[in-house]
């Protein structure tokens, strides 16, 4: 069943994403993109964050430039790559890309941070609403929200990837996120965006939820915060 509904899923994001949508899993961003990365290999990584048992899946809205659009992984940046944090996924050697230094999102920060800080990286699937990155028109290093036809258009990803992983618990990181869950009739722990100043909130709800689980026992490291601060001009990731 799970070989099945990963098929479809993958099926999926190969789909044509219409005007200002840039798909990391069939594009190349060649202004951006290094010669070890580009779609197969945000595809290869991808595959390795999925290859697993989740018990738990965190969603959020969108991807986003300084994350998957670079990485292929959601709340991901080629700075946690680079540092080893991101489980199954290789640190390269090599810069994923181009940028005279590493890509660096306080959400991917907060958010790997935090998985570590309570032991359930190595468990925890991460994935948008959204599969793909929406942009400004013209400016494909920007972020924007999805609109509502494109949010529609998502969820059949979203419900193939659910459906590879139906024991998981389910997160909505953000109200985009809880929205489209709502729309497939999915239950969900409510939590708060890391981005625009929730860093700390996101990191409590968490702890919070993950506390009240049998038989699960969190580090006390304090979740590492975002360098600078948790601000972005957009809850994608």
């Amino acid at each position: 069943m799970r070989n099945a509904a990963l098929a479809r899923f993958y099926r999926l994001l190969q789909a044509e994403c219409g005007a200002h949508v840039f798909n990391p899993w069939t594009e190349r961003d060649a202004g951006n993109d290094g010669s070890l990365n580009g779609p197969r290999q945000r595809l290869e990584r991808l595959r390795a964050h999925l290859a697993i048992d989740a018990q738990r899946i965190l969603i959020g809205e969108a991807s986003g430039y300084q994350g998957c659009h670079v990485s292929g992984i959601p709340f991901t940046s080629e700075r946690v790559i680079l540092a080893g944090q991101v489980p199954r996924v290789r640190s390269e050697t090599a810069r994923l890309s181009l940028r005279h230094i590493p890509w660096s999102e306080p959400s991917a920060t907060t958010m790997w941070g935090t998985l570590h800080a309570l032991g359930i990286a190595q468990s925890t699937v991460l994935w948008n609403a959204f599969a793909w990155h929406p942009h400004e028109p013209g400016r494909l290093q920007s972020n924007r929200t999805p609109s509502r036809s494109e949010r529609v258009e998502g969820l059949a990803a979203l419900a193939a990837l659910l459906e590879a992983f139906p024991k998981a618990e389910l997160f909505a990181v953000g109200r985009h996120a809880q929205l489209a869950l709502d729309e497939l009739g999915r239950s969900a722990t409510p939590l708060r965006h890391p981005s625009m100043g929730g860093a700390r909130r996101f990191c409590e709800g968490l702890r919070t939820a993950i506390e009240r689980q049998p038989g699960v026992q969190p580090e006390r490291t304090p979740a590492r915060r975002a360098s600078g601060s948790a601000t972005e001009n957009s809850s994608t990731s």
